[in-house]
Parts: structure tokens; sequence; C-alpha cells
């Protein structure tokens, strides 16, 4: 009955075309009005255009703690992607549920509904939350919202569980996802006469100089066993522009570079240095010959990671919930370490493949929400004891 429902649900969370350049506000009324109608006391939180929103419920005893189901409501585009029906129409086929967010990750949210919809409020010894955001798929700018609201509230639950899709597996840490637009403005001139000028493209490259240089520093903070694939925090430069022909000295330039840490200590370690660097050194000499000349830098995602902690109460209930006997780490960012930086103990784990994410034609297998539903069963039941 339970998956039956959670079929149900997921076919209306698909009609919301919740892309991330879009308004998500629809979904989140539906999401309110559904828990709402169930018991729970929601919080909403917009973003400054007021287009976007996330909402926090709670069902249960008015006490600390508790458990957090998360998941993020946006989607990424379907544009110049080949469907073979309309990404915004669930359709059942051969086991599995096509459509836009089926696995990533309307497919968990879906379950979590149906979940509640289960439960007697009353009978929850611990309250239960819900946490479904915005623009994740563009930086987890919602749940960083939320948890600055949370924090700002004494908010702190005790376990997390984000239903990123994982085919059910328990996993305990992922990297983070630093993304960063650096620009260069300095001062344009011919060619013949470089002192006369600040070459902005020269400068970027002695950033980039300076990134690849801490890149070598970073491969020897690896942290002893870790377990991800390369170990070290890495660091890529994705992106250099500037300058407008060969005789002319570059007046502008730009650098989109990212790191991945394994440590957020390895993410201060770099953004210090490149801060000292452009302060002490770059700076300096491009302002002694053009005032007017700068370095800014543009933050597009500060996504932290999820750091596999030697105690972790999220792992071992969901281990205890799902049978799992070990757990793994992953390559792609979760809102999960958020989380973990607000205090919550933070695991992912949630039903479908990542291979079928952002693809034409996604899917989410039934028998993974099967799966989904008796986890959070398992979880009721352990809830209401």
């Amino acid at each position: 009955m339970t998956l039956q429902r959670t079929k149900e649900i997921l076919s209306d969370l698909i009609a919301f075309e919740t892309v991330s350049a879009d308004s998500n506000l629809e979904i989140i009324h539906y999401l309110t009005d559904f828990l709402t109608a169930l018991g729970a006391r929601c919080i909403q939180t917009q973003d400054a255009t007021g287009t976007k929103a996330n909402v926090f419920a709670k069902l249960g005893p008015e006490m600390d703690g508790g458990i957090v189901l998360s998941g993020h409501t946006d989607v990424v585009p379907v544009a110049d992607q080949d469907w073979t029906s309309d990404p915004f129409q669930m359709v059942e086929r051969d086991g599995k549920l096509y459509g836009r967010g089926t696995c990533d990750m309307k497919g968990f949210i879906a379950a979590a509904l149906a979940f509640a919809e289960t439960l007697d409020a009353k009978q929850l010894t611990q309250p239960l939350h819900f946490s479904f955001t915005y623009d994740e798929e563009t930086g987890c700018l919602g749940a960083r919202n939320l948890v600055d609201d949370l924090s700002e509230r004494g908010i702190v639950p005790d376990i997390a569980i984000i239903g990123e899709p994982t085919e059910m597996r328990v996993i305990e840490g992922h990297k983070g996802c630093y993304e960063y637009t650096t620009s260069f403005i300095g001062l344009e001139g011919h060619s013949s006469a470089p002192d006369d000028g600040v070459n902005a493209a020269e400068y970027a490259a002695r950033y980039i100089g300076k990134l690849l240089e801490l890149r070598q520093v970073l491969k020897s903070r690896a942290p002893s066993g870790s377990p991800f694939e390369p170990p070290w925090t890495t660091v890529n430069i994705g992106l250099i522009s500037g300058g407008v022909a060969h005789n002319v000295i570059a007046s502008k330039a730009e650098v989109a570079w990212e790191m991945r840490p394994v440590q957020s200590s390895d993410a201060d370690l770099v953004k210090r240095t490149l801060s000292d660097y452009v302060k002490r050194t770059l700076l300096p000499e491009m302002q002694a010959v053009h005032s007017a000349a700068n370095i800014t830098q543009q933050a597009v995602a500060e996504v932290a990671g999820l750091e596999p902690m030697d105690k972790n109460a999220a792992r071992d209930l969901v281990a205890e919930l799902t049978g799992a006997n070990g757990t793994g780490v992953v390559s792609f960012a979760t809102e999960a370490g958020l989380f973990q930086q607000l205090g919550v103990q933070a695991i992912v784990c949630g039903p479908g493949s990542i291979t079928q994410a952002h693809k034409a034609d996604e899917y989410v297998e039934i028998e993974q929400l099967e799966l989904c539903c008796r986890m959070l069963d398992r979880l009721g039941r352990r809830m209401t004891a």
C-alpha cells in the first residue's frame, strides 16, 4: 500500500516543472499543504527573489533532536535531451518509473510523504522532520539558506538522512564542491610598451600558477586511510578567458576553477593562501601601475563535503534499517555536509542510481522505491516503539 501511494505522489511531483532556473513555489505549496494536513508545523524560507523556497516541517513532540528526511525539489533541465516520453509526466514501463526527477530525487520525497501518511504523530517518541529545498543542482543554495535559518532558530536535529540516489547503499562520505570565478581588471595598452599597462591575462596566469602549486601541496595532505579516489583534495582549472588580440595588453581576464575538498581544513588552506597571495603580491603590483586595477572572486558554489566520522549515529541507524553490512563514499556532492556543519550526524541513502540522473529518460526502478519504503516503515516502527 505504501509503495502504491508513493507512486501516486511521485506522479504528482514529476508534474511540477521544477528546473533550477525556474520557481519552485508550486511544489513547495503542495508539500506544505500535504504535511500541514497531517498535523506538521511548517517553516518556509525564501530566497532573495521570493520565487524559490524551502519547507522544513516537524511531526511529533515538541522537543529537541529528532530525525530529518531530506531532499531537494529542483531538477536539471531537459532542453536538448532526446526523451521518448514527456519528461514531466511519469510513465511506468518494465518495472521502471520514467520522468525528470524520478531518480534525482523526487522518488525519495514521494516515499517520505507516503511514509508520513502512515504515522500517528501522537505516537512518535521523538520529532520527525522533513526538509525539502531549492537549488541543490546549482550549488545547494536552498540548503545553505535553510541551515542558516535552523541555526538562528536553535533547531538542531540529531540525525539527517539525505535521500540522494545511492541504490539504497549507506553512504557516509563525499567530497565537497567549491566553485569560483576569479576576475582580473588591468589596464590595456599597446603590446610594445608592456610596462605602461597592467596585463590581466598575465596576472591570471600567475594566479593559476599558485593554484597548481596548491594542488601539489594538497596531495601531501591526504588523510591517512582516506576512502576517496583520489584520496586528496583536487583542484581543476575549468575555463580561462581574457584579452582581445595578440598586440593588445589584456585589460580583462577570468579564471573559472574548482576544488573538491576531502576535509574542510584543505578548503580553508586554499582560500587563505590565495587571499594572501592576491592582497600581498598581485594587487600591490597591479595597482602600482593603475590604481583602479582589481581582482575579485565570485563564489559560484561552496558545497561542504560529508566527512566520514568514527562515531555516526545516522550511519548506524540506516545500516540497521537497511540491513547493510558496510558503508561507502561517493564522488558526487549532496546537502549532507551542510547538515554535518550544523552539528547533525548525516548519512546519504536513497532509491535509484546516480548513473540515471541528469539523463534523457531518467528513471527509478520500482524495486528501489519498495526498498526505500521498507526502510522508512522500519524507521516508523522504531520511532513509535
